[in-house]
């Protein structure tokens, strides 16, 4: 499993913070719900958990005499709090490097006079460019244009489609040239 590293050195596991979350939002929440919420065995909730209170980030106190309910503590609510806040971070980061690279793919676009281009991707970064060709009065299309543009990652390339369906052709028919 992945590492995640927070500014103040603890170290924990996605499924950790997964974990810390499912118990932040539902208390009562048994094991064997948390085993199907996060795709893994009872046996592991139940030792993951153990984990989360040994590092003191959860408190299990009894409901009854065999369902327990379980609490963050004021350092689990801090850990969870600081990976929300370093995550959304992130995610801002990469929002405006997308948005940098689909206004500078629009201007592109207009700069050649281009009115109607074919969008290829199904991604966040598809659905940013697609928006932001919106407010650049760019209309882009699923059907057919003569220009395409592919989202592959985080890049977008601008094609003329007769290029494309030349090369598409070229390949169709076995030549290498």
């Amino acid at each position: 499993s992945k590492l995640e590293y927070s500014n103040k050195g603890v170290f924990l596991r996605d499924y950790e913070f997964q974990l810390l979350d499912a118990i932040a939002d539902n208390p009562t929440v048994t094991q064997a719900g948390l085993a199907v919420q996060l795709g893994v065995a009872v046996g592991s909730i139940n030792w993951y958990i153990k984990r989360m209170v040994a590092k003191g980030y959860v408190k299990a106190t009894r409901m009854h005499r065999t369902r327990l309910k379980y609490h963050l503590t004021p350092e689990g609510v801090a850990v969870l709090a600081r990976r929300t806040a370093e995550y959304m971070e992130q995610s801002l980061l990469v929002y405006r490097k997308l948005r940098i690279a689909a206004m500078e793919t629009a201007v592109d676009i207009q700069s050649k006079g281009i009115e109607c281009v074919l969008l290829q991707g199904d991604s966040d970064a598809t659905d940013i460019l697609r928006l932001t060709l919106l407010e650049h009065g760019v209309v882009s299309t699923s059907e057919s244009a003569d220009w395409l543009v592919r989202c592959v990652g985080h890049d977008y390339y601008l094609e003329s489609c007769t290029d494309v369906r030349v090369n598409n052709r070229l390949h169709e028919s076995g030549s290498t040239t």
